[in-house]
């Protein structure tokens, strides 16, 4: 078993899950068995109940699991699965440790930070880390953070335990003025380390340009790491170029030197992939109506959804970011687009907007996609103008409505914890024949990740078949709705599963490629003009 341990210094942001990511697929892809692990030193048990602008989109997992997501990037390079294993924080180490302390595991010991705590961290890694050649360990915030001191004694510990399994990686930055790039903030960061009792093997410096020679021969000299260790993470347009610009600085020649390993060949299966985001030979605008948009992250798992179908299919996707909220003013910023796609999200606010987002949509015959809240926003919004029920809505953002065509569901109900209780995770889809969703998938039956507590009501289904909805995929009960499509559409899908989250570079979502190439013929159709659209 082998580690790799990813830290950073100076500031946080610098993109220390992408260049896990991105070094994950090349040791995968040099023959190794590869899994990461993500600690976050926050006192939250995990992600799910935090605010998107504070921490970017929660991620969820085939095993329920709500975790940070830097765990969607590890999967999508990794192309794999993950499990709640794979995310480490505070929450869980305290939590398992005060449980063992009440069961009297200890024997009357006086509990500590070292050994308990470290103890409990170690043996979380390891547990994540079985059965696999190489373990990389990312640990969240920066170099000199108290809350991450446990996490990086604990590491010291294992060095120490292990020495000849783990290498420990830095990230660092290297601000620019004019044309010099200046080395302190390395040094003072790898400084920082070192007073903790860890050397780096690997430094990533993360820079606007290349790093120069003058600066990775100073660096070497004031950090003791060698120049063939010194990885320069400059800029690149796409996250998928990652992996390239390490192999090219030769970064498994070093890991290899370090473990003392045989030469494996790397082999690169995203070389035509990233040709088609560099040069795309098409390119549609779309609309994302959220709330979160000063805050990409929060839906970055479409933004990589996109990335991927530009990766497959040479056409590349111009993301307009809408606040929903603006759209109960006016519905100006839905012109010029050739798709609307409408992501989950939780509350009331900006439901409205989201809601005349979807009319705009259906009226206008523009290609539409609703994940999640979009596939509710959906069926209020066809309650309303077909059915005619004028105030039918969610019990979510109206408990006293008059036409719940959205409700909890029923083993939500008697729930008031929020963490950890939505329906969540892998569940079986059944598919139905002669739809879209059918011809997508080309299976009967598939499984998508949830996050949820409401759903459509059972009691207006009929009357929403009725009105031209057809729900083509369905859970095995064929109560809940999980997919649903308008007839005589052929542009119109929504899902209440995150599609999203499955996304692979070289297995887009299903259905976010079909959204791109419906857009891509709407675009065509109407010869890339703006036409007056009706906004009633």
């Amino acid at each position: 078993m082998h580690y790799i341990v990813i830290t950073g210094g100076v500031i946080s942001g610098l993109g220390k899950g992408t260049i896990t990511s991105g070094l994950s697929y090349l040791l995968k892809n040099s023959g190794f068995n590869v899994t990461n692990i993500k600690i976050d030193p926050y006192l939250n048990y995990d992600a799910g109940t935090m605010n998107p602008y504070q921490h970017g989109e929660v991620f969820v997992l085939d095993d329920g699991g709500e975790v940070d997501l830097d765990l969607g990037n590890y999967e999508r390079f990794l192309d794999t699965s993950l499990t709640s294993n794979n995310n480490i924080t505070t929450g869980k180490i305290y939590k398992e440790v005060i449980e063992k302390e009440r069961r009297g595991d200890y024997l009357g010991s006086t509990v500590q930070i070292i050994p308990h705590i470290t103890n409990e961290i170690k043996n979380r890694i390891m547990k994540a880390a079985k059965g696999y050649d190489i373990a990389l360990i990312e640990v969240g915030g920066t170099v000199g953070d108290i809350e991450s001191m446990p996490f990086l004694e604990a590491l010291r510990q294992m060095k120490s335990e292990r020495n000849d399994e783990i290498i420990f990686g830095h990230v660092t930055l290297i601000p620019e003025s004019g044309n010099e790039q200046k080395t302190k903030p390395t040094q003072h960061s790898v400084k920082e380390l070192r007073a903790i009792g860890i050397q780096p093997d690997l430094l990533f410096c993360r820079s606007e340009h290349p790093l120069n020679n003058e600066s990775r021969k100073k660096i070497s000299l004031f950090t003791d790491v060698r120049e063939s260790g010194i990885i320069s993470a400059y800029n690149v347009e796409n996250v998928y170029s990652v992996p390239d610009l390490m192999e090219k600085q030769h970064i498994l020649d070093r890991i290899k030197e370090l473990y003392g390993m045989e030469d494996h060949r790397f082999n690169y299966t995203l070389e035509n992939f990233v040709k088609n985001i560099k040069n795309p030979r098409e390119t549609v605008s779309v609309g994302v109506i959220g709330k979160y948009i000063d805050m990409h992250d929060a839906y970055i798992s479409h933004k990589e959804a996109f990335s991927h179908v530009t990766g497959n299919t040479g056409i590349a996707v111009n993301i307009k970011w809408i606040d929903s909220d603006n759209l109960i003013k006016t519905a100006e910023d839905l012109n010029g687009l050739d798709g609307i796609l409408i992501p989950g999200g939780f509350g009331y606010r900006g439901v409205e907007g989201k809601i005349i987002a979807a009319k705009y949509a259906r009226d206008n015959n523009i290609p539409y996609l609703g994940i999640c809240l979009g596939f509710q926003v959906s069926i209020i919004e066809i309650s309303r103008n077909l059915l005619g029920l004028k105030k039918a809505n969610s019990t979510e953002f109206d408990p006293e409505t008059e036409y719940p065509v959205i409700d909890i569901l029923p083993e939500q109900k008697n729930i008031k914890d929020l963490g950890g209780t939505m329906r969540l995770g892998s569940k079986k889809v059944l598919i139905h024949d002669n739809t879209i969703a059918k011809s997508l998938y080309q299976k009967n039956i598939i499984y998508e990740r949830h996050r949820h507590r409401f759903e459509v009501n059972p009691e207006y289904i009929k009357s929403l078949e009725n009105s031209g909805i057809i729900f083509s995929g369905t859970d095995e009960e064929k109560i809940r709705m999980e997919i649903m499509e308008l007839k005589n559409r052929d542009n119109y899908i929504a899902t209440q599963y995150h599609a999203e989250f499955k996304s692979r570079p070289l297995n887009p979502s299903k259905v976010h490629l079909y959204f791109i190439k419906k857009s891509l013929e709407y675009k065509k159709a109407n010869g890339g003009k703006i036409y007056e659209r009706n906004i009633e």
